[in-house]
C-alpha cells in the first residue's frame, strides 16, 4: 500500500531537514528522504553542511587557529608555551565527533516533531509520486500532496585534476588528512579553498592557491578584498591569480600541476592537491522524464521567487536552485516553502543574505558592495573604522581589518555592511538586522553600543558615513 503524506521532502540537508521540521510543526504529515551514509554505513542527516562542509571545516579552522595562536601568539600575553605540537588524528577525530553529535541531533528533532524518515534515494515521478529506493535496493512508492526537493550540491570535478581522495582531493577529502602535508596546492581561491588552505597553512604546510580569475574575491567589496589579499599573503598563503590549470600528474605520492599565467607555462609539485573550484546541483536520477519539473541551462531546478517549480505543489530549495549556495539561505527557503504550503503568505528577502568566509581574520558582508552601487549609478557615502583603533581588539591582540558601512548619499539608508576582522560574521549580522528594518547610518550612530566591544567598530563606521566618528579622524568632505 502506498504511503501518503501532506509533504515529502527529498534531502535532509539544511534546506530539507529544516523544511521537514517546519512543515511538521505546522500540522502537516511529513516525510523526509535521505540516502547519505556515514563511514559506518548508517544514514546520516544534515547534508553536506553538517557532514562534510560548514561544520567540520569550522571545527578544523578553530583547532588550527588555537594551535597557531599557542605557537605564535601567546608570548605577547606573557604566556610561555614551549614545545607546542599538533596531533592531527586527534584534531580530525574531534571534528568527526562534533559531526556525529549534530547529525544525531537532527534525527532526534525528527522524532520530536513527528517527521517520518525514509532511508534511500528519492526520485520524483509524475503526479507527485516519489519512488524511494532503499539502501537494500528495494523500491516503494510514496504519494505526496506537496513535494520539496532539497537535493543539494556536490563539488565540481575538473578534467585536468581528477580527484582520487588520496593525493588529489576535493573539499571532503581535505577534511580527512591524517598528517600535515609539507606542500599543499589549492585549486580555487573561493570560500572553500581559502578556508581549507588556511587550516593546513596554520599547521605548517606551504600552501599555494591557484586561481583562474584575475580578481581576488570578486564577490566581496574591493576594499575588503584588497585587505584580505594583503593579510593572507602576510600569513604565508601564496595566491597565484590569473592562473589556469592545464594538467596534473601523480607520481610517487606527489602531484605535479601545470598551469598558465601571465608568465607563461608553469609547473609546481605538491604532496597534496585540493580541488575547490565550486559546486554543482545534484539532479542525477532525481526527476523522471514526465515529472514536469524543468531545469535551467546551468542544471539548476527552475523556481520562482517563492521556490515553486513549474509543477503546482512541487517546490525546490537550497543549492539545487538559483542563488547563493549557502546553508542559511537553504534553511530560510525551506521555512518559507513550508509556511506557504500551510497557507501563510511567507516571503524571503534575498537582498539581505549574509556571506561569510571563516578564515582568520573573518570576512563577511551583507547588502551591496561599493563597486556594485557605483555601477548602478547610486551616489553613496562610505564610513570605515579600523580594528587597530578598537580598545577591545587591542586587548585581544586581534587588530587587523576594518568595518565598512555604505549608505545612500541622498537618503542615508544603509545599503551594505562589509567587515574583515575579528567576529566579522557577528558584526555583519548586526548590520543585517538594522538593514532589514530600513536603518539609516544615523540610526546606527545614535544607538548606544556597550564599551569596550568589537561592535563599537560598527557604531563608529556608521558615524563615519556622515563625518561624525569619535575615535578616528574623519575624512574632510570635499
Amino acid at each position: 500500500m502506498t504511503q501518503k503524506f501532506d509533504v515529502v521532502v527529498i534531502g535532509a540537508g539544511p534546506g530539507g531537514y529544516v523544511a521537514a521540521i517546519k512543515a511538521a510543526q505546522l500540522g502537516l504529515k511529513t516525510a523526509c528522504i535521505e540516502k547519505y551514509q556515514d563511514k559506518e554505513g548508517k544514514v546520516a542527516l544534515g547534508g553536506t553542511c553538517l557532514n562534510v562542509g560548514c561544520i567540520p571545516s569550522k571545527a578544523l579552522l578553530d583547532s588550527s587557529w588555537k594551535y597557531y595562536e599557542a605557537k605564535e601568539g601567546f608570548a605577547i600575553h606573557g604566556i610561555e608555551a614551549k614545545g607546542v605540537s599538533i596531533d592531527v588524528p586527534a584534531m580530525v577525530a574531534r571534528k568527526s565527533n562534533i559531526v556525529k553529535n549534530l547529525t544525531g541531533g537532527v534525527s532526534t528533532l525528527f522524532k520530536a516533531n513527528g517527521v517520518t524518515l525514509l532511508e534511500g534515494h528519492g526520485k520524483l515521478l509524475a503526479g507527485k509520486q516519489i519512488e524511494v529506493t532503499g539502501l537494500d535496493g528495494k523500491t516503494q512508492l510514496v504519494q505526496a500532496e506537496n513535494v520539496i526537493i532539497a537535493s543539494g550540491s556536490k563539488p565540481i570535478d575538473i578534467p585536468p585534476a581528477p580527484v582520487d581522495q588520496d593525493v588529489i582531493v576535493d573539499s571532503t577529502g581535505a577534511l580527512e588528512f591524517q598528517s600535515v602535508p609539507k606542500s599543499l596546492g589549492v585549486i580555487g581561491a573561493g570560500v572553500i579553498g581559502l578556508e581549507l588552505g588556511s587550516v593546513w597553512a596554520r599547521l605548517g604546510a606551504e600552501v599555494t592557491v591557484i586561481e583562474a580569475q584575475d580578481k581576488f574575491l570578486p564577490a566581496a567589496d574591493e576594499q575588503i578584498a584588497k585587505e584580505a589579499m594583503k593579510t593572507f599573503t602576510k600569513q604565508g598563503l601564496k595566491i597565484r591569480l590569473g592562473a589556469r590549470l592545464t594538467a596534473s600528474e601523480v607520481k610517487k605520492k606527489q602531484v605535479t600541476v601545470s598551469f598558465t599565467d601571465a608568465d607563461g607555462e608553469q609547473k609546481m609539485t605538491f604532496d597534496k592537491l585540493i580541488v575547490a573550484v565550486g559546486r554543482r546541483p545534484v539532479t542525477t536520477d532525481l526527476l523522471a522524464a514526465d515529472s514536469g519539473v524543468t531545469l535551467d541551462e546551468r542544471g539548476f531546478i527552475y523556481v520562482d521567487d517563492q521556490c515553486a517549480t513549474s509543477v503546482p505543489g512541487v517546490y525546490a530549495v537550497g543549492d539545487v536552485v538559483r542563488g547563493a549556495m549557502l546553508a542559511h539561505k537553504a534553511s530560510e527557503e525551506g521555512v518559507m516553502v513550508a509556511e506557504r504550503i500551510a497557507g501563510h503568505k511567507a516571503q524571503m528577502n534575498y537582498d539581505l543574505i549574509p556571506s561569510v568566509i571563516y578564515t582568520h581574520p573573518e570576512i563577511a558582508w551583507v547588502g551591496k558592495t561599493e563597486q556594485q552601487l557605483k555601477a548602478e549609478g547610486v551616489a553613496v557615502n562610505v564610513g570605515t573604522f579600523p580594528f587597530a583603533a578598537s580598545g577591545r581588539a587591542m586587548a585581544a591582540n586581534d587588530t587587523g581589518g576594518m568595518v565598512k558601512v555604505i549608505a545612500d548619499a541622498n537618503t542615508d539608508r544603509v545599503l551594505g555592511v562589509h567587515v574583515i576582522g575579528p567576529s566579522a560574521a557577528e558584526l555583519v549580522q548586526q548590520g543585517a538586522i538594522g538593514m532589514e528594518f530600513g536603518t539609516s547610518a544615523e540610526d546606527l550612530g545614535m544607538m548606544v553600543f556597550s564599551h569596550p566591544t568589537l561592535s563599537e567598530a560598527l557604531h563608529e563606521a556608521a558615524l563615519a558615513v556622515n563625518g561624525g566618528a569619535i575615535h578616528i579622524a574623519n575624512r574632510k568632505k570635499r
